[in-house]
């Protein structure tokens, strides 16, 4: 029996006066619960319990050492409410990653709204394009959109956004528009990333999916970017709808290739696994997904949109 299991024990004999009723009370047998009284005696040096054939009785050194039990066993009770309170009730600071792009079009006045509803909840928001570890930089919600790289974090999708290829009127009525996959090697391309898989775009040919290089002008680790960019009429852009969906519906930009755009991405919420999830983790991403994952306020066939 563990220290603080024997402490248990000990008060209940000395508050029941019996060892055989401490038993009942702890769902033990007798010996178990002698056995840890005598245990606790042994490592302490000092006899703290007189016995006799009608009642249990505590020496001086076992009265305050009784008194001493009670206040630390009330301690730890207090302590372990308090930590399953913060589980079942969101409270605390809740530390939430997101790209740049997403998180100041969308999630800071979903943020917004989700802390008039949990109002005692203090969020701290980072928006970076750079991919974190969130357990090393102690997030508990880290936004991702796109492909998943393998790892120990549980992942939930909060919702999709369709990739689609823009360009602006201006630079369609100059350069012509692309009507094939292979009609992009004619064209300027913003492209997303400075990698050399960056310089080909994937497409779909009917169910087939392809991968056509592209020349690109402007390379960015920002979609802000490259949308400012084909809007001013620089090139064509292959960008998450999320990120243009107010330019398509105005008219500064226009989707081009609409058969071939690739599948769409999903965005995720990622956690660290943990077998007691907090409240405040799992309340906020219940929320992101009813906000999002229905029909979200990018959908450009949305109603009112």
């Amino acid at each position: 029996m563990d220290k603080l299991a024997a402490m248990g024990a000990f008060t209940k004999v000395v508050a029941s006066g019996s060892y055989a009723e401490a038993a009942r009370r702890l769902g033990l047998t007798r010996s178990a619960v002698s056995k840890a009284v005598s245990e606790l005696e042994d490592e302490l040096g000092a006899r703290l319990l007189d016995r006799t054939t009608r009642r249990v009785t505590p020496t001086e050194a076992g009265l305050a050492y009784y008194e001493r039990c009670l206040a630390i066993l009330a301690q730890v009770e207090e302590t372990e409410a308090q930590v399953s309170r913060l589980h079942d009730q969101p409270k605390g600071v809740l530390r939430v990653n997101a790209p740049m792009s997403f998180g100041m079009m969308y999630l800071s006045s979903a943020i917004a709204g989700f802390m008039q509803t949990y109002a005692d909840l203090k969020v701290e928001l980072t928006l970076t394009d750079r991919f974190i570890d969130p357990l090393e930089e102690g997030v508990d919600v880290t936004i991702r959109v796109g492909a998943l790289d393998d790892s120990s974090l549980v992942a939930r999708r909060i919702g999709s956004t369709a990739l689609t290829f823009v360009a602006s009127p201006a630079y369609l009525q100059a350069h012509g528009e692309p009507q094939s996959p292979a009609d992009l090697t004619h064209h300027r391309a913003l492209i997303y990333g400075h990698s050399t898989a960056a310089q080909r775009w994937k497409l779909k040919d009917g169910s087939a999916s392809i991968s056509t290089p592209v020349n690109g002008c402007l390379a960015s680790n920002n979609g802000d970017v490259l949308r400012d960019a084909a809007v001013a009429g620089i090139g064509i852009a292959r960008l998450p709808v999320f990120l243009v969906c107010n330019e398509i519906r105005a008219g500064t930009l226009r989707e081009v290739l609409a058969p071939h755009v690739p599948n769409a991405l999903d965005i995720h919420a990622l956690y660290a696994p943990n077998r007691y999830l907090a409240a405040k983790t799992r309340v906020f991403i219940d929320y992101l997904i009813d906000r999002f994952g229905k029909v979200p306020p990018w959908q450009l066939d949305a109603p009112n949109s």
